[in-house]
This record gives structure tokens, C-alpha cells and sequence, in this order.
């Protein structure tokens, strides 16, 4: 992933581990990728495969006594081991989080208003009825339907897609710079799924704020991104530009993901009495993280095995170092 301009983010060489009931965990291993500044890159991967724990890193939110190694760059300055005061000047400010479930985002005794009122005066010095003011201009431009009524309505009394949007607005209302979004679309039918992605398209023409989308659905990391980053029991396995990844994937895993769903790029209704094809499923598990397999993770459960699997894969550079994969079948491809 390279730019004229330096990256908004740069992530490199982020590891971590987290203490548990069964020992250690290793959830990530030397993960390294950019988010430019007015890109947007998608991380995927199935449950467990490390996505959320990449956006905790990156915000510093991960449970206490995890163990940390890499760095955290935002405009060139590492974010990892700020202390508190500094850490809230990011979160919310720097880069705005729309986590999953909306509805356990926001705090349900307190109407939606109130708390985008006070996550903007967190980060500006302004009066709570300039606050109150931008705030419903912010819920409009996110297209909430009547913004001044739904300022006192409680969470509880919007519909999924409005909370939603208003989980939108409080993250973009202080002007973050870079936009973390863990798994928006999840749980809302495919209209409203549309509309958000319609509305995400809609902010980044709007502003030059960067945009990192983890996400299991292909189907929606191809519209809205550039840039993907495959991620697999921890570890990064293949990365490159949207478009190409999906429309010729390198990994085992990648090739795997995007057989198991409709073709990403073709996103229309079906056609009545249209029949589908029955999708193959990807078999086995991922990896007990607490007894890793000695050379390539996805080795157990892929059907190209060979003995170098058994051995450590490096990441290595494709096509002429426009992508990067970590499997030995590109061994004889790969570029200094």
C-alpha cells in the first residue's frame, strides 16, 4: 500500500498477548499495514482471526496486562504507551469509533443528544448550546430523519439503522481525522445496510478523513474500500488493493473466505425463481492460539498443503510488490 503522501496511520510490527485461564495468548504476530489519509482499508477475517483486537490496540483499549510490541503511528507519531489525558485527545478526537451494537454503545439513561453533546465538548471548548446546535446539524448531514426530535429520544426508542447513523455522528463530530469502524453494517437488513455504506461513501467525498473498516463481508469491504488486509489466527496473509484481492485472491484462506459467499461485486436482488449454486464451506477451525502450529497457521485446514507449510512463511512480496502473501506456493514469485 504506498501514496505520494505519508500514510494517516501506520501500523508496524503490532503483536500482542493477553493473559487468560489458559496461559498466554498470542492474538496478533507482527502485524504491519498503512491507512492513507484519505483512503480506506478494510481489515477481514473470520471470528477470532484478530480484527477487533488490531482496533483495541490501536486505540489502547485492550484488557489489562495485555503485553504489547510494534508501534502505532498517527501522522508520524506513535500513540501506543500515551498516558490517559493524551489517549482521550485521540479517541473520540483523532480518530472517531463506531464499534459493533450500536445499542450497547451508547448509555441507555441518557437521551442520543445528550451524548453527542458531550463527546464534542470533550474535545472542543465550546458552549452546550453551540454543542446542541452542531449536534443536530451532524445528525442531519448523517441523514437522521427530524435530528431536533431525535435529540431527546433514547436509544431504546430508535430504530437500528437511526442508531446507527447517530453512532456515526458522535464519531464524526469533533472532525477525527481517521474513522474506525468495527463491523458497521452487522445485524441490519440490506436496506439499511446500503444506506449506511451510502452514507460512509458520502462522508469520505465530504472530508479527507481516512477510513479503516474491519468487516467479515467481503460484499461490503469491495464497495467501500481500496486497500484490504487479510488477517488469519492473528497474522496477516495477504494484502493488496481491493479490487484485485477479490477478483484474484493469492491465499489459500482469501480464495477459501470469497468462495463461501456471493460474488462480492454483484450486489443486486435475485431474481425470482433465480436458484443459487450451493456455497462451499471452508472446514475445520482456526487455531488453538495456545498451541499454534510450528509453520503455516491455515496449513491444518487447507486442501494445497505441501511439507514447506510446516516450516515458518514469511510475508512475501507478489506481482511486482503490489501485493503481499504468506504462503509457499508464490515462493519462486517472490521479489527483494
Amino acid at each position: 500500500m504506498t501514496s505520494a503522501l505519508p500514510p494517516l496511520l501506520s501500523v508496524k510490527g503490532l503483536s500482542v498477548s493477553v493473559a487468560s485461564s489458559r496461559g498466554v495468548l498470542p492474538i496478533l504476530a507482527d502485524v504491519s499495514f498503512d491507512v492513507p489519509s484519505v483512503g480506506a482499508v478494510a481489515l477481514v477475517g473470520e471470528s477470532g482471526s484478530g480484527k477487533t483486537m488490531t482496533a483495541l490496540a490501536i486505540l489502547s483499549l485492550l484488557p489489562e496486562g495485555s503485553v504489547v510490541k510494534g508501534t502505532v503511528e498517527l501522522e508520524g507519531r506513535n500513540i501506543l504507551g500515551l498516558d490517559e489525558g493524551e489517549l482521550c485527545k485521540v479517541r473520540g478526537g483523532s480518530i472517531g469509533m463506531v464499534f459493533q451494537e450500536p445499542a450497547a454503545a451508547f448509555d441507555p439513561v441518557y437521551p442520543v443528544g445528550s451524548q453527542i453533546v458531550e463527546a464534542l465538548r470533550l474535545h472542543r471548548d465550546i458552549s452546550k448550546k453551540e454543542a446542541k446546535k452542531l449536534a443536530i446539524e451532524e445528525l442531519r448531514k448523517v441523514g437522521m430523519p427530524a435530528p431536533e426530535e431525535r435529540m431527546t429520544s433514547y436509544p431504546h426508542e430508535l430504530s437500528g439503522g437511526m442508531r446507527q447513523r447517530a453512532l456515526i455522528a458522535m464519531a464524526t463530530i469533533a472532525g477525527p481525522k481517521l474513522l474506525l469502524l468495527d463491523e458497521p453494517t452487522t445485524a441490519l437488513d440490506r436496506t439499511i445496510e446500503a444506506q449506511v455504506l451510502e452514507l460512509l461513501a458520502d462522508l469520505r467525498k465530504e472530508s479527507s478523513t481516512g477510513l479503516l473498516l474491519i468487516s467479515h463481508d467481503l460484499a461490503v469491504v469491495a464497495e467501500v474500500t481500496e486497500h484490504i488486509v487479510v488477517l488469519y489466527a492473528g497474522e496477516v496473509v495477504e494484502r493488496g488493493r481491493t479490487a484485485e484481492v477479490v477478483k484474484d485472491p493469492l491465499h489459500p484462506y482469501t480464495q477459501a473466505l470469497l468462495a463461501s459467499i456471493p460474488d462480492p461485486l454483484a450486489r443486486g436482488p435475485r431474481k425470482r425463481g433465480e436458484k443459487i449454486d450451493r456455497l462451499p464451506i471452508l472446514a475445520g477451525a482456526p487455531p488453538d492460539m495456545t498451541d499454534l502450529p510450528s509453520g503455516c497457521r491455515f496449513a491444518p485446514r487447507c486442501d494445497r498443503r505441501r511439507k514447506e507449510c510446516d516450516e515458518p512463511v514469511m510475508l512475501r512480496k507478489h506481482d511486482g510488490g503490489a501485493r503481499e502473501v504468506r504462503c509457499v506456493l508464490y515462493d519462486d514469485e517472490e521479489v527483494p
